[in-house]
């Protein structure tokens, strides 16, 4: 299926690695240029020059910030014009008891996970009304529905994040505009390869073997294995495309059926 993405610009959040690098290679694969964006500029310019090898058909570029710094923040949102589909993917996660996790740490998550979605939004959400197309993403979890206990502060962030792209959506009436939600389950990014890397080596088993086990523990999913990016990626290209035009306001499930019930 043809995407009919080419000569759009997308800016994605968070994406030299992991999920994010899979959305923006994705949305390059279909002819989109690609503004991709990470806290380092080393990085960020790394994720642009493969990008620009492999999808040389377009001008990819990048811009480096953490959501964590205002003054950061407001110089990216000073660079960043004409954006016609925003992706929401940058994000903070972490296990905590949740009596160790402090206001500032609460409020760090807030900033990074549901505040970068704001300020992004309220910076371009009203030039793509004006032009009359738009397309904006947010990446949230399942977590953000069903919280986990010992992810309290991460999963309240996520809840809130489908709740922003829900509100936002309403403001989009009658207009070439949608706002849609992702909810990701547990996927096999370069973050938790990391961790399960390094549990291998500590337990002198194969990475196999613990990412079975892992999984193994996860009683809800009915993919029994980990998400790979790139299948989250399918998703938010065909929701950043013309061709999802009917869906707006939706909270769209790519969880591997972690997520059971009904609605």
């Amino acid at each position: 299926m043809e995407l009919q993405l080419r000569g759009k610009t997308a800016f994605v959040s968070g994406s030299t690695q992991g999920i994010g690098f899979a959305i923006a290679s994705g949305l390059a694969a279909e002819g989109a240029r690609v503004i991709v964006n990470g806290r380092s500029s080393d990085r960020v310019e790394d994720a642009v020059r493969k990008l620009r090898a492999e999808y040389p058909d377009a001008d990819h570029t990048g811009l480096s910030a953490d959501f964590a710094a205002p003054d950061e923040v407001d110089r990216l949102l000073d660079g960043l014009e004409d954006v016609d589909i925003l992706v929401n993917n940058v994000g903070l996660f972490g296990l905590a008891e949740f009596e160790s996790v402090s206001d500032a740490e609460w409020m760090r998550y807030f900033d990074v996970n549901v505040m970068s979605g704001v300020r992004l939004s309220r910076h371009l959400l009203g030039g793509m009304l004006q032009r009359g197309w738009g397309r904006m993403l947010f990446i949230s979890s399942e977590s953000g529905v069903n919280v986990p206990a010992d992810m309290v502060h991460y999963g309240v962030t996520k809840a809130a994040m489908i709740a922003l792209g829900n509100g936002l959506a309403k403001l989009t009436r009658g207009t070439g505009v949608t706002v849609n939600t992702v909810l990701g389950g547990p996927t096999y990014s370069d973050g938790v390869a990391a961790a399960v890397e390094s549990l291998a080596g500590a337990q002198s088993a194969s990475v196999e073997e613990v990412k079975g086990a892992i999984i193994d523990q996860n009683r809800t999913t009915l993919l029994e294995r980990f998400i790979e990016p790139s299948e989250i990626a399918n998703m938010v290209t065909y929701l950043a495309s013309p061709r999802a035009s009917a869906t707006n306001g939706a909270a769209i499930r790519v969880d591997g059926g972690v997520l059971t019930t009904m609605l």
